[in-house]
Parts: structure tokens; sequence; C-alpha cells
């Protein structure tokens, strides 16, 4: 582990380092280097968001921002499979929050949380660009239409 100045004594490991100092006089280099941590650890924790601001010269907003507008970023832990319902109008229209409360339900948890055993989270996203699918969800990049409160009991099947 090693330690950042100026942060509390904030822990990162040594790949978030090397991350660092990949990137550590390219322009509007944050984004390759966020995109570097959510690939290592599946989310980004706010020690290394605090390293990299020290690190990079990076406000701490400005990449809270980042991760916060793209959703490729987490903030969070992701289970080993990572649900997301859209709640674009269509899918809205056509039955989505339904959807959301029977995972909710199955998976006794709410949005933004984790699966005791870590096997499924849960996210709202906003349009996937399936609108002709709605209600639509993705799990691990796979997308499934069409979706309805009983379907989700038929796709969690899947990965049990």
């Amino acid at each position: 582990m090693s330690h950042c100045e100026g942060c509390n004594g904030c822990s990162v490991d040594e790949k978030v380092v090397l991350i660092a100092k990949k990137y550590i006089s390219v322009d509007g280099g944050i984004i390759a280097a966020l995109h570097e941590v959510q690939d290592e650890y599946g989310y980004i924790p706010e020690s290394v968001q605090k390293y990299l601001s020290k690190e990079l010269d990076v406000p701490m907003s400005d990449i809270y921002g980042i991760i916060t507008f793209y959703s490729r970023f987490s903030l969070l832990p992701k289970g080993k499979y990572s649900i997301e319902v859209c709640m674009g109008t269509a899918c809205y229209v056509k039955g989505a929050e339904d959807v959301l409360n029977t995972f909710k339900d199955e998976l006794k948890i709410k949005e933004g949380e984790i699966t005791k055993d870590g096997k499924f989270s849960l996210e709202c996203i906003r349009c996937i660009g399936a609108c002709g699918l709605a209600p639509a969800i993705v799990i691990n990049e796979e997308v499934y239409g069409k979706m309805s409160p009983d379907k989700v009991r038929e796709v969690l099947s899947k990965y049990n």
C-alpha cells in the first residue's frame, strides 16, 4: 500500500500508483486513469479518487462529476452480475418500474446495492438505446428486452 500526502492517509495499492504515474502529464488523462481503475476494481473507491486528485492535480469535484456523468463508472462495487434496469421514457412507460420492483423483491436489495453474497448488484440507468425492446435490462452487457415481472424470475434463474 502507498499513502498520498494531504488526504488523511488514504491508502492505495501499487496498481493505482502505476496508473497515476502513466497519466501524470497527460492532458485529460484523468478519464483514461479512471477507466483503468474501473477495469481493475469494478468501481472507483473514494481513496483512489483522492489519490488521483492529488497526483494528477484534478479537483475532487471534477473527478466526482466525471464518475457520476458517465454510466461506465461506478462509485460502488458491483456484483458478479450487474443488473441495470433501463428507466428511459419508453421503458418506464412500458413497465420498467414493475420490473425494477420485482428485482428488488427477488434479490432483497435496493437499487445501488449488492446482494450479501456479492453475486448481484442492481442499478437504474437512463436510455440504453433499445426502445423497441422496452422495457429492457442489461446484465453484464447482455440486453434482455420485453421484460415483465414474470420474466425477471426466469432471467435470474439463468444466473443461479
